[in-house]
């Protein structure tokens, strides 16, 4: 199902470029600037398995990115002035910005190098257990699970289930299953109980994970010592903040934001919601986002930039450089509106 939609996206974006109407619609659809949203930035690997590649792009994707953008003499900006310009409403100028979620170590050997090239800002959100080296990126988890697996057997509500990974196929088959029925867990302990148990069955070690993939407190303070550079909080444990409750969220917000600023001793102004779509971020998220003193918070629902934001500064969509579609021909439909227009009903603004 997901490769389905997977295709059906592709095509939708091949539709717009090949029939120009992104050109057409780009008046209409752009807006004022936009946000665009990273994971990792590293040269492709060669495994037939990778589940979430659409988290990572490669160094040139990127640096074909930024290219696209100054051609257009689109500013690229850091998130303090994009927040300065949607409040002054400065427009006579598009802008872009860029931003990584949750704090890898590609992002300091790979992303910066190239952004570095362009003189271009980033914002980079910190899960602050990740940089203590004690967070659970299950979902990469799960993935180095299934790709050393020829079975895996598993419990689901009343189900004993044993499913296939015996080729390349049958381990996506069971990635979807299991990726989506962790989400949909009730609790962050239900989550950690399950792929723990999963990691311990097929002999995955999260913590040497984390601590693989993901950046120290020493690596944060190298990336931002960097003037291009920075740094937001994007919770502590990258865990889904409307499956809390209020006391909790907020204290996932607040905690983050005081470790890194202890760590870096400068202000911690913008954060990004874990996961960030309409089932992990909602009008309550975005209360807190402000009560917790956050100039900006962004999500992961895919849209433009308007004028209108400025009234919705913890509400923040953005575009996702997704590692599905990595190809240059796209870049203009992104950037004209055109796609996430489509996507969200011709909205200009979704912040409920």
């Amino acid at each position: 199902m997901k490769q389905l939609r997977n295709n059906v996206i592709r095509a939708g974006l091949g539709a717009l470029y090949f029939s120009g109407a992104h050109h057409l619609l780009r008046p209409l659809l752009s807006g004022v600037g936009a946000i665009f949203m990273l994971h990792h930035v590293r040269p492709a690997r060669e495994a037939t398995f990778q589940p979430n590649r659409h988290l990572e792009v490669t160094p040139d994707f990127l640096r074909a990115t930024l290219s696209h953008l100054r051609s257009r003499d689109i500013d690229i900006v850091s998130m303090d002035e994009l927040h300065e310009r949607l409040v002054q409403g400065r427009f006579t100028r598009r802008f872009a910005a860029f931003t990584l979620d949750d704090g890898y170590r590609d992002n300091l050997d790979y992303a910066l190098p190239v952004l570095r090239e362009f003189d271009a800002p980033l914002a980079v959100y910190v899960a602050s257990d990740f940089a203590e080296g004690t967070g659970r990126l299950w979902w990469t988890a799960l993935e180095a699970v299934i790709a050393r697996a020829e079975q895996i057997e598993v419990q689901i509500g009343n189900s004993a289930l044993r499913l296939d990974a015996t080729t390349p196929a049958a381990k996506q088959a069971a990635f979807d299953r299991l990726h989506d029925w962790l989400r949909a867990l009730p609790g962050e302990h239900d989550l950690a109980r399950e792929i723990a148990a999963l990691c311990a069955r097929h002999g995955v070690d999260m913590e040497a994970l984390c601590h693989t993939l993901c950046l120290s407190w020493d690596g944060v303070k190298q990336l931002a010592a960097d003037p291009l550079v920075t740094i937001g909080a994007h919770s502590i444990s990258h865990c889904n903040l409307a499956r809390q409750s209020e006391e909790i969220a907020a204290q996932e917000m607040a905690v983050s934001r005081t470790r890194i600023e202890r760590v870096l001793a400068r202000p911690v102004l913008h954060f990004a919601y874990p996961y960030g779509d309409r089932e992990a971020a909602g009008m309550r998220e975005f209360a807190l986002a402000a009560s917790a003193g956050f100039k900006t918070a962004v999500t992961t629902r895919p849209g433009m930039l308007f004028a209108e934001n400025a009234g919705h500064m913890t509400a923040l969509p953005r575009i996702s450089l997704n590692g599905n579609y990595q190809d240059t021909r796209i870049l203009p439909v992104l950037t004209s509106g055109a796609a996430t227009a489509m996507w969200n009903g011709f909205r200009r603004i979704a912040a409920a």
